[in-house]
């Protein structure tokens, strides 16, 4: 399964009430999931990053974050050919261009994709016609 970049922010020391990390770690999940199941592309070490120093974190967690998600995640880069030929492909639906890359992750990858951003859960039934892809929300995972 792909997750994006809200779920990687607890990590970070950074409040969301979406934290899928902790619902797995508790077994409060719908679906059998364990943390060697849970992929990302690197673009959300970037955006995990970035949201950090917009919000004041300091570099510390951030960097003891990223080795966290660096050890416990495999992490898809976003070079990849296939990834940028499909993000290319999506960006008549989806206009953040980072967000085409996570979704295509999961197309490539071929793992259903788990977010909360809202334009992508609005295209999770194109997408799953299209590509053969499932999108979730927290809410759809969580019991």
């Amino acid at each position: 399964m792909i997750i994006d970049t809200t779920y990687l922010l607890p990590l970070a020391r950074i409040s969301v009430k979406t934290d899928l990390l902790r619902a797995l770690v508790e077994n409060r999940l719908r679906i059998k999931l364990d943390l060697s199941d849970l992929k990302i592309n690197l673009i959300s070490i970037f955006e995990l990053q970035a949201k950090s120093a917009k919000l004041g974190v300091p570099p510390f967690y951030v960097y003891k974050a990223i080795n966290t998600i660096l050890r416990a995640f495999r992490v898809i880069p976003f070079y990849k050919k296939e990834i940028i030929e499909v993000a290319d492909e999506l960006r008549e639906n989806i206009n953040d261009y980072i967000d085409c890359i996570i979704v295509a992750t999961a197309i490539v990858e071929h793992e259903p994709l788990v977010t909360e951003d809202k334009l992508i859960l609005g295209f999770k039934d194109i997408i799953r016609e299209k590509y053969g892809i499932n999108i979730y929300s927290f809410d759809d995972l969580i019991q």
